[in-house]
């Protein structure tokens, strides 16, 4: 029987360091950034308003001449604090009842689900003499980059500064079945 080495996790994923900036270098010496959107609710727009962020949005496609990623993550909502309130509450008890079958069976079913949105935006040393500092400020620019251009559209974009935020993240990504089950 051969002897296998046994392998650690950090030797399987690809980073190597998350530095100062939130910016995640991986083993490949490339750099990515992810960036947190706060969307709008589209579907309560006018139909104006809708063409004018569908045009901002092919805007945003069209200008962004790098690598990225869109991910949309979805988990279920927890809604035990909301009916504790509503136990709580005993004006109408058969009202309240039903409303709570009804969310329930909502929530059962995943029709209220949390959705957080990501982009990530990667940067590649061009040739080994680009210097780190070249490809992380590029990396920003980018940033600032799909922050205007999805401002147009009406969302917010926010980065991620600092390592326990980036690595609460890649964790959900990660163990993205336990994020869904909660």
């Amino acid at each position: 029987m051969k002897s296998d080495k046994i392998k650690s996790v950090q030797n399987w994923l690809p980073f190597d360091k998350i530095l100062d900036n939130g910016i995640i270098k991986l083993k490949n010496s490339s750099y990515v950034k992810i960036l947190k959107v706060d969307p709008i609710n589209y579907n309560l727009k006018s139909e104006l308003e809708k063409e004018a962020i569908l045009n901002s949005y092919k805007s945003f496609i069209k200008s962004c001449n790098f690598n990225l990623q869109i991910l949309i993550q979805s988990k279920k909502e927890d809604l035990s604090k909301h009916i504790d309130l509503l136990h709580k509450n005993s004006l109408y008890p058969e009202i309240k009842e039903k409303y709570i079958e009804y969310i329930n069976s909502l929530n059962q079913n995943q029709k209220s689900s949390n959705k957080n949105f990501f982009i990530i935006i990667s940067q590649t040393a061009d040739d080994l003499t680009t210097l780190e500092s070249v490809t992380i400020q590029n990396l920003q620019e980018n940033y600032f980059k799909v922050k205007e251009l999805l401002a147009r559209c009406g969302n917010i974009v926010s980065e991620y500064t600092n390592e326990d935020q980036v690595r609460d993240v890649l964790f959900s990504f990660f163990n993205s079945k336990i994020f869904l089950k909660e």
